[in-house]
């Protein structure tokens, strides 16, 4: 089959195949050197179902999905959106974590299981790229302080979500009509740390997709005053991929923790 259409990403490649499947559909594939990551997202998008990709194969080294095209999002779109995140939060998992390698971007990150969030959160998620990101003395203490307060600020206890994990706006294809979710870093989470990615980087019609998941899965009082705090590990991620730009805004976060 011809390849028309090529990019390269670092450590693995992409490329579309015109005629990637039986019936002649194209398809979007990545290989390289980044097994575990590809065995990662494969898992993930399988896991998340419907919202996510569909997997055409996946094996060492390659990773073959449907081909999405893509259009601008509509109002419309992004309330059937809420709902459908909505219902795959709600699906829920075994534990917080996951069995599966976790990574973000090319990161590895932990997925081993914890009791609950709190505590999954801040040795999975926050103390690994404390250590990774090269931060000052100050600056890695101010977020230790944050890190101890978690169980006290997180809010009331839910159990695992079925979560994207990297829910960013960039993460999410609109394509006839409906959200289709790519690249996760999905694991047993807190729900709301997909809200505050959306959040971060400014979802289109933001307030729709919230609302219209609100109504299909009320959250609990104070989510708005949490999201700084689900914004810690991605903020963390940006800093250990992008280095000192992405500091202010960690700390910001890190200063609104502390002071709930």
């Amino acid at each position: 089959m011809p390849i028309v259409w090529t990019e390269d990403l670092g450590s693995s490649h992409a490329w579309r195949l015109r005629k990637g499947t039986m019936d002649g559909r194209p398809v979007f594939g990545k290989y390289g050197a980044v097994s575990p990551l590809f065995t990662s997202e494969a898992a993930g998008l399988r896991w998340l179902g419907p919202i996510a990709a569909t997997v055409v194969s996946s094996g060492d080294g390659e990773l073959v999905l449907e081909w999405i095209a893509t259009e601008p999002p509509t109002r419309a779109a992004a309330e059937r959106f809420g709902r459908e995140l909505a219902r795959t939060h709600l699906r829920g998992a075994d534990a917080f974590g996951a069995p599966w390698p976790g990574f973000i971007a090319e990161l590895p990150m932990p997925n081993e299981p914890a009791a609950d969030w709190p505590a999954f959160y801040a040795a999975d998620r926050v103390m690994p790229f404390v250590r990774r990101a090269r931060l000052s003395s100050a600056d890695a203490r101010m977020i230790e302080r944050a890190v101890a307060r978690f169980a006290e600020v997180a809010g009331p206890a839910e159990p695992p979500s079925r979560i994207h994990g990297d829910l960013w706006s960039g993460n999410v294809l609109w394509s006839e009509g409906r959200a289709v979710l790519v690249d996760p870093a999905a694991h047993g989470g807190h729900r709301e740390t997909d809200l505050a990615m959306l959040a971060l980087f400014g979802a289109p019609y933001l307030d729709t997709i919230l609302g219209a998941y609100r109504e299909e899965a009320p959250l609990a009082e104070g989510w708005r005053d949490r999201v700084p705090l689900h914004q810690l590990h991605p903020l963390l991620v940006h800093v250990c991929l992008y280095g000192a730009a992405y500091r202010d805004a960690l700390m910001g976060a890190v200063s609104r923790v502390l002071a709930l």
